[in-house]
């Protein structure tokens, strides 16, 4: 083990002291290429079990459940060709077969399900849109990916096995109120919408059924949404309201007493603005998505923002390398919050450590591998569109809708970010970062992002990538 991982998930009051910081930046996952420094293995499963960090694992059950809803990233949307990796099964890990059975109706006990091997795609791909489960896939999932990696973390510290059985019920382009357990099915000629929530109580039941005499419980649910709710300013209870509905449901089948988090990531795609527009606040579902976090860390768990990985030239969805860098960096979180007991949070701003002086901003960030770090592989935003932001890395200063040129950003120590203007920054002054799109938009990156990052090891042993962590997109009030 390389590094351990600090307090609880969206710890936002304090510093976090890693007492084994591993210098080293890593890979970029939209270039695909080391940056200066580089990243370094650690240990024989390419460093993994170093980003995890360290701690005793423990895996409750033989098979661990693991729930894949959303919308269109969750299910591989515009992914183009499955890698071919992916489409081959090197480990235990499992998924519901359906075989003959024809669903809806959802009958658990139909002699036509079995557990079959994890690998891509998850069923037949969807040939219209809007299309529900069971025809809800796309493209390639993250989740061959992401139970590779937990596999290897568990080898890599020594279990024998870590056998995963997932389900992905997503569904591309619906919101909150589709995929929840309130949503109802609506079925037009031939597009469906409205039973992810339906499927995945379904899937869990033939699971536990079919898991015959292992035991069995899910361990997570991950939400990989958000872009339909980028307006949506509940979004946040929403997402609280998913966690206990599904807790509920969920532990009722399988009758497991521990808890299931809900694990998230930011979307960046929504909004880009048109050129001439006023500077767009960041939408409502990213802010939320990283804020969830802090105000349930029990519950959610916010792993980090997308915007460093391959996107596709809709600006929108992943490459197939984007979903799989994906899939791995879930599988660390979740190894490292569930498995090894160690409370991940993202790479984010400490709030309460914001000070203005004149026109300098300084600002702390909950690090957990330092020391900070720039990538330098992914190009610099707004560079031809707010260009006042031009030399900040991904940082933005505004008072209300009045953009403040920044003049430079450095990385002062370990974990601590200095923001210098161009005039004094007034009281009242609004921090942001990864927040405001371009209208020019870059080939392969997504319309917001920055270029921040920590020096976490962890190389995902399905791609063979280095995979630091990236700040989470903020907007901060400057006191």
């Amino acid at each position: 083990m390389l590094a351990a991982v600090g307090t609880g998930c969206g710890s936002s009051g304090s510093k976090v002291e890693n007492p084994d910081p591993v210098p080293g930046g890593g890979a970029s996952g939209s270039a695909g290429a080391a940056d200066e420094g580089g990243g370094t293995s650690g240990s024989g499963m390419g460093g993994s079990a170093g980003g995890a960090g360290e701690g005793t694992p423990t895996i409750a059950w033989d098979y661990t459940g693991i729930i894949g809803t959303g919308q269109s990233l969750s299910v591989g949307a515009q992914a183009g060709a499955i890698t071919a990796k992916a489409m081959t099964s090197a480990n235990s890990n499992l998924k519901l077969s359906l075989g003959a059975a024809s669903v809806p109706p959802f009958n658990a006990d139909d002699a036509a399900l079995s557990l079959v091997p994890l690998v891509e795609p998850i069923r037949p791909l969807a040939s219209g849109f809007p299309s529900a489960y069971p025809a809800n896939m796309y493209g390639e999932s993250p989740h061959t990916a992401l139970g590779a990696e937990l596999t290897a973390l568990a080898k890599e510290d020594g279990l024998t096995d870590f056998v995963t059985v997932h389900t992905v019920v997503g569904e591309s382009g619906q919101g909150m109120t589709v995929i929840n357990k309130a949503a109802m099915e609506v079925v037009n000629g031939t597009t469906s919408t409205g039973r992810a929530y339906a499927a995945t109580l379904f899937e869990v039941q033939a699971i536990k059924r079919l898991a015959a005499d292992k035991t069995y419980g899910v361990g997570a649910i991950f939400l990989t949404h958000g872009e339909t709710d980028a307006g949506n300013a509940n979004y946040s209870n929403d997402m609280l309201q998913l966690w206990t509905d599904y807790n509920a449901d969920l532990k009722a089948i399988t009758g497991q007493t521990q808890s299931i988090p809900l694990f998230t990531s930011q979307q960046h795609g929504i909004y880009m603005y048109a050129t001439g527009q006023a500077a767009r606040n960041i939408d409502t579902s990213t802010l939320l998505q990283w804020r969830a976090g802090l105000d349930h860390p029990n519950e959610i768990v916010c792993v980090g923002p997308k915007y460093q990985y391959p996107y596709n030239a809709d600006w929108l969805h992943l490459q197939p390398l984007g979903y799989e860098l994906m899939g791995e960096k879930y599988a660390e979180a979740y190894y490292s919050h569930v498995v090894l007991g160690q409370p991940w949070h993202p790479l984010q701003p400490l709030e309460s450590t914001v000070t203005r002086n004149g026109r300098v901003i300084t600002v702390d960030f909950d690090v957990t591998f330092p020391p900070l770090a720039w990538d330098d592989v992914l190009p610099r935003p707004h560079q031809t569109d707010l260009t006042e932001w031009a030399q900040g890395r991904g940082f933005e200063v505004r008072m209300g809708d009045t953009r403040i040129a920044i003049e430079s950003v450095e990385i002062l120590d370990d974990d601590t970010v200095q923001i210098t203007c161009a005039a004094d920054v007034p009281a009242g002054a609004t921090l942001g970062y990864a927040a405001m799109s371009d209208a020019a938009a870059i080939a392969n990156v997504s319309p917001r992002w920055g270029q921040l990052k920590d020096s976490d090891p962890f190389v995902g042993d399905f791609t063979q990538m280095a995979q630091p962590n990236y700040s989470v997109s903020f907007q901060v009030a400057v006191p």
